[in-house]
């Protein structure tokens, strides 16, 4: 089935009763040629571009739970290419890119909003870092404008730019940045590729890895032994705990970020804003709630929750930035279980296990890069190779110190 304006006006007027299931629901097959283990954002776009560039069909996506219900679900919806080191910069320039065409490859509207993303500077020297920045993301072939105390006030008028302790001197503008809807990434990805004929197999907890003499033979599950020649563990904050089953230990931390939501609101915030002393950033849904969140809750955690310190010092960065947020009623809050690297920086690679691949240590970035991550790990899982715009982010890289540390973002060891 294929959606238009049409279908969709149609249904409206027949009581919804014409729409089917969007994807299948099959059994597990004994055998595949590939199995991806994970059906969040980066498993099922890993599965579509396996069957779409790659030709390969007989593919299986296993989830323990229901497609979509790991951290693809739990985040704050932020697209962006923002980034600076090279090997982070091409990466996620190359995923926007994608973004921007991914309505029209999945027929499926993920409610790609390019709105903006605009970085508060506090301080010369963050206005120069910013500067730094927006020429590295220009010389990348990516969108930056420096902009004056001016320009940012004609653009977000509610901002607080009295107060004295964090004052504003300027900001970042990415304009091709913006917002997606998270739950119909991944709704499009599976429709996408169960199109292709691959299976998605849900309830399906995998459970062992199975090897003999250093190859990969399949996997061991809730639903029984499947076998596979090639295996691609893309599980979030759940990586160490599968790598274990392989006999890996990966240069990985689980850590927990709360995000939150308010109430309905009228149309006040037509960007992503991004406080630059506070780890704060906020942006309004299609809904008209404020979507925010801020910095980790620094403590290795598997709980999908967070703690109240953390509430509170992201309410008080929330107030500090723009204090009429002060009158709107939090709904509800979540938290999201991190892959957190040394470096802050994501891993795509082969391991030293014949046919088996890792795609994890994603840490903020998670959601922006689900369709480089799907399109250069199915790369990777196809040809034995990895994709130009993925090669610096080898695993090795944590044993020959060849580190690429954005943003001092990773799991910070000092801290627990």
């Amino acid at each position: 089935m294929r959606y238009s304006g049409l279908k969709v006006i149609t249904e409206g007027l027949f009581g919804n009763k014409g729409w089917g299931p969007a994807w299948r629901n099959p059994a597990p097959k004994a055998e595949y040629d590939a199995i991806i283990i994970g059906g969040g954002g980066h498993g099922l776009s890993t599965a579509y571009y396996l069957a779409k560039n790659h030709g390969l069909t007989n593919i299986a996506v296993l989830e323990k739970g229901y497609l979509g219900s790991g951290n693809i679900g739990r985040n704050t919806t932020i697209v962006r290419a923002n980034y600076y080191m090279p090997g982070n910069s091409e990466f996620y320039s190359h995923s926007l890119k994608l973004w921007e065409g991914l309505e029209a490859e999945l027929n499926y509207n993920v409610m790609h909003s390019q709105r903006g993303q605009l970085i508060l500077a506090h301080s010369d020297g963050q206005r120069d870092t910013l500067a730094r920045r927006g020429n590295a993301m220009i010389n990348q072939g990516d969108d930056a404008e420096l902009w004056t105390l001016d320009q940012v006030k004609d653009f977000a008028p509610y901002l607080d730019f009295a107060q004295t302790r964090f004052p504003i001197y300027g900001g970042l503008m990415h304009k091709r940045g913006g917002t997606a809807r998270h739950d119909a990434v991944a709704w499009g990805y599976a429709r996408g590729a169960d199109r292709r004929g691959v299976d998605l197999i849900q309830n399906c907890e995998v459970t062992g890895i199975d090897i003999e003499n250093g190859v990969v033979k399949g996997v061991q599950t809730t639903r029984g032994a499947i076998r596979a020649k090639k295996v691609g563990m893309l599980v979030a904050g759940r990586s160490s705990q599968v790598a274990a089953m392989a006999g890996m230990r990966l240069p990985i931390e689980s850590h927990v970020l709360q995000a939150f939501v308010t109430e309905g609101l009228k149309p006040i915030i037509d960007s992503v804003i991004s406080f630059g002393m506070g780890h704060f950033y906020i942006s309004q849904s299609d809904k008209g709630g404020l979507v925010f969140g801020g910095d980790l809750d620094f403590y290795a955690s598997y709980a999908a929750r967070g703690n109240l310190p953390m509430v509170e010092h992201v309410m008080e960065a929330a107030m500090t930035l723009m204090p009429m947020i002060g009158r709107a009623k939090v709904l509800r809050s979540w938290g999201g279980i991190m892959d957190m690297s040394v470096d802050g920086s994501p891993i795509i690679d082969k391991t030293h296990i014949e046919g088996l691949f890792v795609d994890a240590g994603w840490n903020y970035g998670g959601f922006k890069a689900a369709p480089a991550s799907g399109w250069c790990m199915a790369h990777l899982m196809a040809t034995g190779e990895p994709h130009e715009v993925a090669r610096r982010f080898r695993l090795d890289r944590f044993r020959t110190g060849h580190v690429m540390d954005e943003e001092a973002t990773g799991s910070q060891h000092n801290l627990h």
